[in-house]
């Protein structure tokens, strides 16, 4: 299965502040959305960070309550790892296994078009195993 078949099933919603956002406005927005990071794009729309909650959490442990009055742009993923949506979901985890993130914005010729979670991998892995268990209990129900 390819990412573009997830983002059909879970939505392409995403979400972006511009690098001069604290964050503390980035927490509101984590919290309101119910979502575990946001993209930081430019004036042009283009992607030039990420900010999670490990992010945040990293920010506050290092340089207190203060951190969350600084800019995105200080404490942001400034090399973010990307997909496409031809990517497969293998591809994604491997990915997210090596580098130890649970976010990857999915991009088309640059151009954000969504985002990818562990937790979306997750339940498209579940939905598939739940699948498989289907066909075996049909399969054995008719031999």
């Amino acid at each position: 299965m390819t990412v573009a078949a997830i983002l059909k099933d879970k939505g392409r919603d995403t979400y972006s502040v511009p690098p001069t956002t604290t964050l503390a406005e980035i927490c509101r927005l984590l919290a309101d959305r119910r979502i575990g990071a946001a993209m930081i794009t430019n004036e042009s729309g283009s992607l030039v960070g990420i900010v999670s909650e490990r992010d945040i959490i990293r920010a506050v442990a290092s340089d207190t309550a203060a951190a969350l009055g600084a800019e995105a742009s200080r404490y942001m993923t400034s090399m973010v790892v990307t997909c496409t949506e031809d990517c497969t979901v293998g591809q994604v985890m491997a990915r997210m296994t090596a580098g130890n993130f649970r976010h990857v914005p999915v991009l088309r010729d640059g151009r954000i078009v969504g985002m990818i979670s562990n937790r979306d991998l997750v339940r498209h892995r579940l939905a598939q195993v739940e699948s498989e268990a289907e066909e075996l209990r049909t399969y054995i129900a008719t031999s």
